[in-house]
């Protein structure tokens, strides 16, 4: 009998071209979906009849209630080898296995930098008054060599934001509940005295941490006050780390310069969301992590984990 196998979110319509599915082919119908399914309803719509799912990180949450209403589901898979959207326990309970693919942290390092250099530079205001037939040079940018970074966060991105820091020629200094000053002497990092000295003494404040129950609302208005009028915030880790509303007051209201995000708690971001609109916001669609290189790696290794799972052996398992 041959499966049914939905690839979800496939934007950029590339699922089925940047990796060869030929080999799980005989036994596998496969159809991409590009359309995002907003709805509960409009997602078991679609893949009701399906036995394997392959879900693009977080966008689409299967909780134990979405997993109830999937009853044909044997196996979902998940690019990345983390994800908080699928209730990982009630899939075990229900016989669903649950596999992962390996993912760089090189394309989250380099849109980090690319909106921390569009913030400095003003990139997106030159640009696109240039583009408008507006005035020549309008703007004055920020200097990153002799300013300060500031990461929360430093594990295996941070640390690579924290060497381009460095080789800009900016003073680097880093936060997070666990870090320990070995382990920021070993990256050549200062270990800042608190969160509060931080957000305080930085010029740019880069968020790098895993969102979890700790870190939800880390930065809400109290501490985006205690950031400078000149400063900016840059996001591109987990959306709900930061106050939305508070980010909104902050931006509105100049307690800060200016922000650059890369997630939203809700993708797509709608049509009408402030967040569209800003004049002090840098915001690109959540492409830390769009890349070629990483995107075939993502589907090659789906392919893998289908073909293993049809042997028998499934690989990469979570949970």
């Amino acid at each position: 009998m041959t499966l049914r196998c939905a690839v979800l979110d496939d934007y950029q319509e590339v699922a089925l071209s940047v990796a060869d599915w030929s080999s799980v082919g005989s036994e596998v119908e496969v159809t991409a979906f590009r359309r995002h399914f907003a709805t509960e309803d409009e997602l078991v719509a679609a893949i009701e009849g399906c036995e394997i799912v392959v879900a693009m990180r977080e966008r689409t949450p299967f909780t134990e209630r979405v997993l109830d209403r999937l009853p044909r589901l044997r196996l979902l898979v998940t690019t990345g080898m983390r994800n908080a959207s699928i209730d990982l326990g009630a899939a075990a309970r229900r016989g669903i296995t649950v596999c992962g693919t390996a993912s760089g942290s090189e394309p989250a390092v380099e849109l980090t930098w690319a909106l921390i250099l569009g913030l400095a530079r003003r990139i997106g205001e030159e640009s696109g008054a240039l583009r408008a037939g507006g005035p020549w040079q309008s703007t004055l940018g920020t200097d990153l060599h002799g300013n300060r970074l500031g990461l929360l966060g430093l594990g295996k991105i941070g640390t690579r934001v924290a060497r381009v820091g460095q080789a800009f020629g900016m003073e680097v200094t880093a936060w997070s509940q666990n870090l320990t000053a070995e382990r920021a002497d070993a990256v050549g990092v200062r270990l800042a005295g608190s969160k509060e000295e931080l957000l305080e003494t930085s010029d740019f404040v880069s968020v790098h941490l895993v969102l979890g129950d700790r870190t939800r609302g880390l930065l809400g208005a109290d501490e985006l006050k205690r950031m400078r009028p000149s400063a900016y915030l840059v996001n591109t880790s987990r959306a709900a780390i930061v106050d939305r509303t508070a980010l909104a007051d902050a931006l509105r209201g100049g307690w800060i310069a200016g922000a650059g995000l890369d997630v939203f708690e809700h993708e797509p971001l709608p049509a009408d969301d402030e967040f569209r609109s800003l004049p002090n916001l840098l915001a690109t669609p959540h492409l830390g992590y769009v890349t070629e290189r990483n995107y075939r790696g993502y589907f090659t290794q789906a392919v893998e984990d289908i073909a293993a799972f049809l042997a028998g052996r499934p690989v990469r398992t979570l949970g």
